[in-house]
């Protein structure tokens, strides 16, 4: 593992375009050889996209694989460079919303695209909270961990501290990171549709968001084009979001998480189980 930090370390000395294409090229060769991975993608695909022909979908699945392993490269960037470099190379639009930020809570909702890291460096212009996933090998722990606090202050929280610590993290005037739209099983989620396909959700965003008092403000990161960087955009806050029907507010956090993976195909996180946990009684889409 040592080594291969080390071999990251060297990488952020490479001119973006050089780095970005090294990482699509492996990305070319995992989309061969991980083979499990790659049929999760192509199922997906094949649920989301059913109008698009099996070598369209192929041809995306492979794109994603690129745009994945691209993205792990230049990560090499976020962790070592110099912070003026990756300011230069981050484009924000409209402008991040700092004074919506520290007027009362706020969550940052950040569906899974592969540049989703870029996204969080871009908000870090005042102390943020986010959930955090410790690693059993301790050095790369250690460099998620730096990769996060680099920037500037942040608190961590783990899953298995529960909610509580977020809260009290939005009571502090901490805007909350908030990645909700992955498959973490039965509990506390809803089945509502994403791709006009049953999708357990976690129901958290809307209730979090009721029981603060907090605005929603959706940020998505994506790759600039030709090489150039990254695209971070900050939507405006969510009018009367949640409302009084949770399921409700949850549907439409996945319409609007639809609408941006249709802009971006390549770059949503497709090698995700995203619909492994079924309603009782459906057959499995991954066996």
């Amino acid at each position: 593992m040592r080594v291969l930090l080390g071999f990251m370390w060297l990488l952020h000395f490479l001119p973006l375009p050089i780095l970005s294409r090294l990482g699509e090229a492996v990305g070319s060769l995992m989309f061969v050889v991980l083979g499990k991975r790659r049929r999760i993608a192509l199922t997906n695909l094949r649920l989301c996209f059913p109008e698009k022909s099996e070598s369209e979908r192929h041809v995306l699945a492979k794109q994603h694989f690129r745009a994945y392993a691209r993205s792990i490269f230049e990560r090499a960037i976020l962790w070592w460079a110099p912070k003026a470099r990756v300011r230069k190379l981050i484009h924000v639009e409209p402008a991040v919303p700092q004074a919506a930020m520290e007027d009362g809570p706020t969550i940052l909702l950040c569906p899974h695209f592969v540049c989703l890291d870029v996204a969080g460096v871009a908000a870090r212009v005042i102390p943020v909270c986010s959930m955090y996933v410790p690693q059993k090998n301790a050095a790369f722990d250690a460099l998620l961990r730096h990769g996060r606090e680099r920037y500037g202050p942040v608190r961590l929280v783990t899953r298995k501290e529960g909610i509580k610590p977020i809260l009290r993290a939005l009571r502090d005037g901490l805007p909350y990171f908030m990645l909700p739209d992955m498959d973490f099983g039965a509990k506390d989620a809803e089945f509502v549709p994403f791709f006009g396909i049953p999708a357990a959700t976690l129901t958290a965003l809307g209730r979090i968001a009721a029981t603060t008092g907090a605005k929603v403000i959706p940020v998505v990161a994506t790759y600039l084009p030709n090489y150039q960087g990254w695209r971070v955009r900050f939507y405006p806050a969510w009018e009367n979001y949640p409302g009084d029907d949770m399921v409700e507010a949850t549907r439409r956090m996945n319409a609007f998480i639809e609408e941006r993976a249709r802009e971006a195909p390549a770059e949503y996180f497709w090698t995700h189980k995203r619909f492994k946990t079924r309603p009782p009684g459906e057959a499995s889409f991954y066996e």
